[in-house]
């Protein structure tokens, strides 16, 4: 068995699929170059605390009550634990959505009246749906509001992402309907009617070879993202001591063989690992394409000194991420008949919002706090790559030059927190190798 694994691992060479790299390429620049940096930067304030609608109701099917299992938790935050910079845009935030609905322009006495601030609850209604049509041009998932009460801050770093185990039927449910998602059906926007399907299950390894570059990319994204999860969970499997009735966190060799193994997995073990490293290049080159915007941002959390040091940190980075000579090309995608590219990327966006849809339907909060994020974070990856006027591999975006192009707080976040989950993951897979080395 052991062998047969470490065949596994030495099946991760050559070039990634549909890139121009190698994975010993990337493996050298991640673990060398990536991933020290990262996972310092990612320990900051501004990054770690991420706000989060954990209690929305999944729209595909009833509630299942979910994980009762203790570590499934997760700890939000008090309002006294969060950085003053924070707190304070976010009282700014609900200051002016409150100073909206009131006018204080009462002290009128003279002849010309009182000016009529007031909206009609018609043309809010027309408003809110006006201003969710332009988001939705730009975004390929759905996002939380920000300001809505239901929305907590949880603190990361006191929420690993780990196994807690949570399994069984009501996991097992949400991938199956997350990769029915790649089938690229025809219906128009009832999303429902894409996750409601009787062949929910189906292995899609036999309709990958006739896909189109478009729907192969889709499908290694969601394929690596699924991997990146398998890896962190079997690197932070818990262990069990019933007799000193104490539980310790490490790698569980014999479960990522299990979940990687080509007869456990009908041969597409390997292929999984590799995918892996595709949905990393693509959210890479996110990185290198938003830099000038990235660079710009304040990252402001009120510590004046800590505040300063990420601008630097975040300015060391992105130029490290530029220095990668083999990035993902996007400019490969929806090309060909203008028409049909345009009605493929519409598909492509309406898939990606059904699957930050099917987030909502994990049972285990911790489970679904990390899915939210990630897949998040890699929509905003893909916002990103298809953002912009001047179309080329070497293509940027700067808020300067494009006003329109805007990011939140929470895609920034989770745009960084996702990479580095894809980082860490692609670290663990070499510790996993030193230890079938052993």
């Amino acid at each position: 068995m052991i062998c047969k694994i470490i065949n596994i691992v030495a099946q991760l060479k050559g070039e990634v699929d549909d890139c121009s790299c190698t994975v010993d390429s990337v493996d050298s620049f991640n673990n060398l170059k990536i991933y020290p940096r990262l996972q310092s930067l990612l320990d900051k304030d501004y990054f770690k605390f991420f706000k989060v609608n954990l209690n929305k109701g999944c729209p595909f099917w009833g509630d299942d009550s979910g994980c009762v299992l203790k570590d499934c938790h997760v700890s939000e935050c008090r309002e006294d634990q969060l950085p003053d910079g924070i707190k304070k845009a976010d009282s700014f935030h609900k200051y002016a959505r409150e100073s909206q609905k009131t006018s204080n322009c009462d002290d009128n006495k003279g002849s010309l009246g009182k000016l009529d601030h007031t909206i009609s609850t018609e043309n809010k209604e027309a408003f809110e749906s006006w201003q969710k049509h332009d988001e939705a041009q730009d975004n390929f998932c759905e996002l939380d509001d920000d300001n809505s009460d239901s929305c907590q801050y949880v603190n990361l770093l006191l929420n690993p992402e780990r196994y807690t185990g949570y399994g069984g039927f009501s996991a097992h449910r949400v991938w199956s309907s997350v990769y029915e998602e790649n089938c690229f059906k025809t219906e128009a926007a009832d999303y429902t009617s894409f996750i409601q399907k009787k062949n929910i299950g189906a292995n899609l390894s036999d309709k990958r070879s006739d896909m189109c570059l478009e729907k192969r990319v889709f499908y290694r994204m969601i394929s690596g993202l699924h991997t990146s999860i398998n890896t962190h969970l079997t690197a932070m499997w818990q262990f069990k001591d019933h007799f000193a009735n104490t539980i310790t966190w490490g790698p569980n060799l014999a479960e990522f063989k299990r979940r990687f193994n080509p007869e456990t997995t009908n041969g597409e073990g390997p292929q999984r690992l590799k995918n892996l490293y595709f949905t990393y290049l693509v959210e890479l080159r996110a990185l290198a394409k938003a830099a000038p915007y990235l660079k710009k941002e304040l990252y402001y959390t009120g510590n004046d000194k800590e505040d300063k040091e990420v601008r630097q940190a975040i300015s060391d980075f992105l130029d490290i991420v530029n220095s990668f000579e083999d990035h993902f090309d996007e400019t490969k995608l929806f090309k060909g008949d203008s028409r049909k590219a345009a009605k493929l990327k519409d598909e492509f966006k309406l898939h990606f919002r059904n699957i930050s849809k099917i987030m909502d339907c994990v049972g285990c909060d911790k489970c679904r706090l990390w899915g939210k994020l990630q897949v998040q974070g890699m929509g905003t990856a893909l916002k990103i790559l298809f953002s912009g006027d001047d179309p080329g591999p070497n293509s940027t975006l700067d808020a300067s030059k494009k006003n329109r192009f805007q990011m939140r707080r929470t895609e920034i976040v989770s745009l960084l927190n996702a990479f580095g989950r894809l980082s860490k993951s692609i670290h663990e897979i070499n510790n996993f190798r030193k230890l079938l080395d052993q």
